[in-house]
């Protein structure tokens, strides 16, 4: 049948060796924007991740773009100036999955005192060239709003910007535009070898479940591996280097949202570590991080019951709510990749970066150590800028003015492009046109097509889940099982069913086991 073709022809293709300028590890935000950043140049590439986009540390964050307030303290001022530049350029490069968010600070007499904070907001506000968020202001929490929930003891707070992400499908997104502009992404694909061969690499990846391998010639080879970047200089690549990560485990727990208003907060524990307690899913709060020093497998990081308790217990010193453990109705934890600096305390260690670029044995590969978030699409533009002297027909720097997929709204005005959407699709409910909107932006045309009442958008799977955003998902973001689409590239998890999960997961075996044509793409 013409499907049984196409499924046998691409897997000939997956078996073929393929040669490509550039060859990536690891499919995180570092890696995809690498891949985004390298194929816009002209480069050709390829990346591989061994599991699911973003499933490792890029889809555990604290979903914020920011400068970084406390790194003030560090005297990382050149790592917190770039990332208060990169908050806005990024907040115009995907308005639909960024916004601007304003975080009240308790003043607590007994930490800091209130002139030295005020004067880090200062520092904060002019220090990256701030253009469309709002400055600092000054609160008595006694009579604005915003104290309304803290504890009568504290009576002054500050207000200031920074902006919220959805991370993962910041990834995902980098990972799309990557491969409309010619780079082949391979999820859930193995690194199992790299080797040096008449002066290029050789590298083997095998794709899970069906274990066949692949062989890719690559003039140039990226690590962006995250916490395994180590892992794949030694066991990999059998090489070497005299840099490496120190793994810090970051948790967050998920709680039903305790006031009233859309702002954020930001409190300090009694160790002086900060914590964020953020609006979450409309009705929902996220509170984190710790800083925990991480020596274990990666793959096996899980929230520890003394987590839960020391973020609750950050929240009881400055709100009146009560919280206890059961109030907890989510967590996660991820572990950040941080370049070693030889500092004991995980929550000192830099959230700077450092691109090692070895051409020890012939063929260059670049090994990506530490990173945050906010500054992935400006580590990206270096990391292919080292790679000029390998590629020098390569093109400029391009990525600073350019949308991500769905955020090439006029003026990158969200509220602008909502009204539309519910202008165009009157037939959608409120809160399923903003899900479109926030998640798809103006790609929300891939998902809708034709439909002109809800019946079109197919079989229903969850409060607002429908099979038209299964299929979307599945053809254009690599999509493959349940959790690849409620965890990482939706939150609809926060509200399906476990029975409504099984039916998910029959529906992409199905789609599978039948190589429906008109579910696959050319990512397949």
């Amino acid at each position: 049948s013409i499907c049984f073709e196409l499924w046998l022809t691409k897997q000939r293709a997956f078996m073929m060796t393929n040669d490509v300028d550039l060859f990536i590890i690891g499919g995180g935000v570092n890696g995809a924007g690498i891949a985004r950043d390298a194929a816009g140049r002209g480069l050709s590439v390829i990346l591989c991740e061994k599991d699911d986009l973003a499933e490792g540390t890029s889809s555990r964050s604290g979903k914020l773009i920011h400068g970084g307030l406390r790194y003030l303290e560090y005297y990382e001022f050149r790592l917190v100036r770039e990332a208060l530049i990169e908050r806005e350029v990024l907040l115009n490069a995907a308005p639909h999955i960024i916004w601007p968010l304003r975080f009240v600070l308790p003043h607590s007499p007994k930490d800091r005192p209130a002139w030295l904070v005020r004067f880090g907001l200062f520092i904060y506000d002019h220090l990256g060239g701030r253009k469309r968020l709002p400055g600092t202001r000054t609160l008595d929490l006694r009579r604005a709003p915003e104290g309304a929930s803290i504890k009568s003891e504290y009576t002054k707070g500050f207000e200031y910007s920074d902006c919220w992400v959805d991370d993962a499908r910041l990834v995902v997104l980098n990972a799309v535009d990557a491969h409309e502009k010619g780079a082949e992404v391979l999820p859930r694909t193995s690194c199992t070898s790299l080797r040096q061969e008449k002066g290029q690499w050789l590298a083997t990846v095998a794709a899970e479940g069906s274990g066949e391998t692949r062989e890719i010639r690559a003039k140039a080879v990226v690590n962006a591996s995250g916490p395994w970047v180590n892992d794949v200089i030694g066991r990999v690549a059998g090489t070497n280097s005299n840099r490496s990560v120190k793994l810090v485990k970051g948790s967050h727990i998920i709680v039903p949202k305790f006031w009233d208003g859309q702002q954020a907060y930001l409190v300090q524990n009694h160790d002086k570590r900060v914590i964020f307690i953020n609006p979450y899913e409309g009705d929902k709060a996220l509170i984190g991080t710790t800083d925990i020093a991480y020596e274990g497998d990666p793959n096996d990081v899980c929230v520890d019951q003394s987590e839960v308790t020391y973020l609750i217990d950050a929240v009881s010193r400055y709100f009146k709510i009560a919280l206890k453990p059961d109030d907890v109705i989510g967590s996660f934890s991820g572990v950040r990749p941080l370049f070693d600096d030889g500092n004991g305390n995980p929550s000192a260690v830099t959230r700077d970066y450092v691109l090692d670029f070895d051409q020890s044995r012939g063929a260059p590969i670049l090994n990506i150590f530490g990173g945050k978030i906010t500054t992935y699409r400006k580590l990206a533009e270096h990391a292919v800028q080292k790679l000029k002297p390998v590629f020098p027909q390569m093109g400029g720097n391009w990525t600073t003015n350019a949308p991500l997929p769905g955020g090439d709204m006029v003026d990158a005005d969200f509220d602008i492009f909502l009204d539309k959407v519910r202008a165009d699709y009157y037939w959608l409910p409120r809160d399923l046109s903003m899900h479109y909107a926030r998640l798809y932006g103006t790609r929300i045309t891939h998902i809708i097509g034709n439909a002109s009442t809800m019946n079109d958008l197919g079989k229903q799977y969850g409060p607002l889940l429908f099979e038209a955003e299964l299929v979307y998902l599945m053809r254009h973001e690599w999509a493959r099982c349940s959790k690849d689409v409620l965890d990482r590239r939706t939150k609809h998890g926060l509200t399906v069913r476990p029975n409504e999960m099984l039916l998910i997961d029959e529906w992409f075996k199905d789609a599978l086991r039948h190589k429906d044509v008109n579910l696959f793409s050319d990512n397949y």
